[in-house]
């Protein structure tokens, strides 16, 4: 399961056998069961998950109850609260558990030390960051340009893997809208076809 990890760092820098092992040493594991909240408003979360098996859900939940969904994390992703993690303030998100899982577990203060240790993590690590700007950019400029029918397309497109493993509500939640409209909205797209 491991090699998960490398092969996703081997996508932007190439270690050394030595440097994997240091990397390897750096990551705790765990396990959660489905419905486990791992993070939520509050924690100190200067951690970040590395998942490989299972599905984690980021979101929010505004002052009417609403959650608002930000991201799921599938093997080969990665999923933390941000904001805690880089300014070691307590958490803003909520991170939990929607299908059982196994992650990989890198604290703050051990990233700091492997930048040190293996220079090449900081320029993976870097890209990551830059891929997830990019990333909720668009989601930003999709949101204000693109019809939510169009958004539950680029869904399907990104999240392939796991559409029919997830709540048709947390899939509203995600493309923006209400479970009643994602409900019309999907019907209407298979009378369509």
């Amino acid at each position: 399961m491991e090699n998960l990890l490398l092969q996703n760092i081997a996508k932007h820098v190439t270690l050394t056998p030595d440097e994997e092992k240091t990397v390897l040493n750096a990551f705790a594991s765990d396990r959660f069961k489905a419905k486990t909240i791992v993070i939520k408003p509050g924690d100190e979360a200067h951690f970040t998950y590395f998942v490989l098996k299972g599905i984690l859900r980021s979101y929010t939940i505004d002052d009417n109850g609403n959650a608002h969904i930000l991201s799921f994390a599938t093997p080969g992703w990665w999923v933390a609260d941000m904001y805690s993690y880089l300014t070691g303030k307590p958490a803003i998100l909520y991170v939990d558990v929607m299908e059982d899982c196994e992650v990989l577990i890198l604290q703050k203060c051990d990233s700091e030390r492997l930048f040190k240790e293996v220079p090449k993590l900081e320029r993976f690590f870097r890209i990551l960051t830059e891929n997830n700007l990019i990333a909720n950019q668009q989601r930003v400029l999709d949101k204000m340009s693109l019809s939510a029918e169009e958004r539950y397309e680029k869904f399907l497109a990104k999240y392939s893997d796991i559409v029919n493993c997830l709540p048709q509500k947390y899939i509203a939640s995600f493309i923006g809208v209400t479970p009643e409209f994602f409900s019309k909205m999907k019907a209407n797209l298979l009378r369509r076809k």
